[in-house]
């Protein structure tokens, strides 16, 4: 959401405030910095071991607070979290127009991903404006009974914030001699296998598995497996209980967005449960694994930029393997094929609701 505040706010289109959840709140202060926003409210939800219902609620109950001191005209929501549907919930009540930034990416499994696939869905059932990444995405609200007036095929403000952090990091000596140092520990020699992984329905059986996949390529002597781990406790301890000890296994705490923009263009090979990085990935002309059994972002698996292997380690060993060794097949993926966008989405959003 980043690329379109930071347009908003230098429009004069509208007044604009930003209202934060709160939610991972060690990575979020990093986007907050590196992206110089002005947040204007706070909801500080974070609880430790909250559930599903307690954000809903308190989300709710904050965005109340928030509305009783300032009534919008509309309020922007982005992507598929339980955030993004409480607020989207809490303009309704208040007969305030919602924006969904991201809309129309089905899986049509509503607890795969769990809970984000409900979550979008029930967005655009509360949103007045669409904002469609791409005609796939577009296709799929009016197939909902979507008014196409109100949707706008703009691309997906992900590729924008990647294009704003490489160009920052490329146009930077100094911090990309930093990110450098940050990650002196990388061989060269070895090819670099970039891992994310979070996602709610690979929790328990699913993670174990993963780990077991990264357990088995590790082993081949000629990787670096570097995985962010996630600050959630059930995605933590069975990472660390798992691969801790494995010398070519990098566990290491979440990164700002820079360093990971960073890491996803030092790395050979992509393998993940989640959303965004599907796109970044896509962008960036790395090969892909996706290690969930369904896939809201179909357009990078159509254009074969990305592979749906789902979490089984049997599948992720061969798939990572075969691009490791068959050169043809990583060359075929690896081609620059971007269908999520040119990196001007946030101007097209600003356009549509200029045009509103």
């Amino acid at each position: 959401m980043a690329p379109v505040v930071n347009r908003l706010q230098d429009d004069d289109i509208c007044e604009v405030r930003v209202c934060l959840t709160g939610q991972h709140r060690e990575m979020l202060d990093q986007f907050v910095k590196i992206f110089d926003l002005r947040v204007d409210y706070d909801l500080n939800v974070m609880r430790e071991n909250q559930t599903l219902t307690d954000v809903t609620s308190n989300v709710l109950i904050g965005m109340e607070k928030v509305f009783a001191q300032w009534k919008p005209d509309c309020v922007l929501v982005q992507g598929d979290t339980t955030t993004t549907f409480a607020a989207a919930l809490a303009a309704f009540y208040h007969k305030i127009k919602v924006g969904h930034v991201e809309a129309g990416l089905r899986t049509y499994h509503r607890y795969s991903p769990f809970p984000e696939e409900m979550n979008r869905c029930l967005v655009s059932e509360l949103a007045s404006m669409h904002f469609a990444p791409t005609q796939c995405s577009r296709q799929n609200l009016i197939e909902e009974g979507i008014d196409s007036e109100d949707i706008f095929v703009v691309g997906n403000t992900v590729i924008d914030a990647l294009y704003c952090a490489l160009e920052h990091i490329n146009k930077n000596t100094e911090l990309s001699e930093e990110l450098g140092r940050q990650f002196q520990f990388l061989d060269h020699h070895k090819k670099l296998i970039l891992v994310t992984g979070h996602r709610r329905e690979n929790h328990g059986e699913g993670f174990c598995s993963i780990c077991q996949a990264l357990h088995d390529v590790a082993l081949r002597g000629d990787v670096q497996i570097v995985y962010p781990v996630h600050l959630n406790p059930n995605v933590k301890k069975t990472v660390y209980e798992m691969l801790k000890d494995l010398s070519d296994v990098y566990l290491i705490e979440p990164l700002d967005y820079l360093s990971f923009t960073y890491l996803m263009r030092e790395s050979y090979l992509i393998v993940t449960d989640s959303g965004g990085v599907q796109e970044e990935a896509s962008s960036l002309g790395k090969p892909l694994l996706v290690m969930r059994d369904t896939t809201e972002r179909m357009e990078a698996i159509d254009a074969g930029t990305a592979l749906l292997v789902g979490p089984g380690r049997d599948a992720i060993v061969q798939n990572v393997t075969r691009l490791l060794d068959d050169q043809a097949t990583y060359e075929k993926m690896s081609l620059t094929q971007n269908p999520y966008g040119d990196g001007r989405a946030a101007e097209r959003i600003i356009e549509a609701l200029r045009k509103r």
